[in-house]
């Protein structure tokens, strides 16, 4: 874990509960976490798409993957600006995972029902992932709505256009509302807006970049961790 999740003045013991009236949480390494290699599934599958577009090896085309995430947000994005790619097609690729495999979530079923207020998903993936997901696991009932990417007009977390996107279609207030994730960098903007800021601990580099950054407001393990570590109403 990084060292900032062992941070005591971050802890989600001391998380204002009962202030909240909207939960938004990141889908990918957030609703199931990182360590569990789900998002592997994806990644494997932009590597393929990227190799097949500039039809080079997958050792080149992880470089020119890595390359235009860090530079654009998505690869989606970079190859956008780049290339001038049509969306629909890279993300139904990408998103095309088996996920027969995943247990039903009883454990934060329950969790998820014990919070107060409304429930959001604010992906960079799609609406259709989205669900093939919280299906899965058995808690697509709890979510309000799913906001994605194409709902974000393919704008990707972190630009302050895909938040303002987020706010309006969601009509929610900021400054009762808690954004959960994993990348660290991506609660600057809804730090920004007034919300309050949860990161799910890495140590995967890109989604530690930011992690010390004030806009942090607090650490967790995990969701389950997170969740569990909450004084809820009774």
């Amino acid at each position: 874990m990084s060292t900032s999740a062992s941070s005591n003045a971050k802890s989600p013991a001391t998380f204002p509960t009962a202030e909240i009236k909207d939960w938004v949480f990141d889908l990918d390494n957030t609703i199931y976490p990182a360590r569990s290699n789900l998002f592997v599934r994806v990644a494997v599958r932009i590597t393929e798409f990227v190799a097949r577009h500039f039809d080079v090896p997958h050792d080149e085309a992880k470089v020119i993957q890595k390359d235009l995430f860090q530079r654009y947000g998505t690869t989606m994005r970079g190859l956008m600006v780049e290339q001038g790619l049509a969306p629909e097609d890279y993300l139904h690729f990408v998103h095309d995972i088996d996920v027969s495999d995943l247990p039903v979530e009883t454990e934060l079923d329950s969790m998820l029902a014990a919070l107060p207020g409304r429930k959001h998903i604010f992906t960079n993936g799609t609406v259709p992932h989205a669900e093939n997901i919280l299906n899965a696991y058995g808690i697509r009932h709890h979510f309000d709505q799913i906001f994605d990417i194409v709902g974000a007009d393919f704008v990707p977390k972190p630009e302050q256009a895909a938040f303002d996107s987020f706010v309006s279609a969601t009509g929610i207030d900021p400054t009762g509302a808690v954004m959960i994730e994993d990348m660290a960098r991506n609660l600057e903007p809804a730090h920004g807006l007034g919300m309050r800021t949860v990161w799910l601990a890495s140590d995967i580099d890109w989604a530690t970049q930011g992690a010390d950054e004030d806009y942090v407001q607090f650490v967790a393990e995990d969701l389950k961790a997170f969740l569990s570590a909450l004084a809820l109403p009774a």
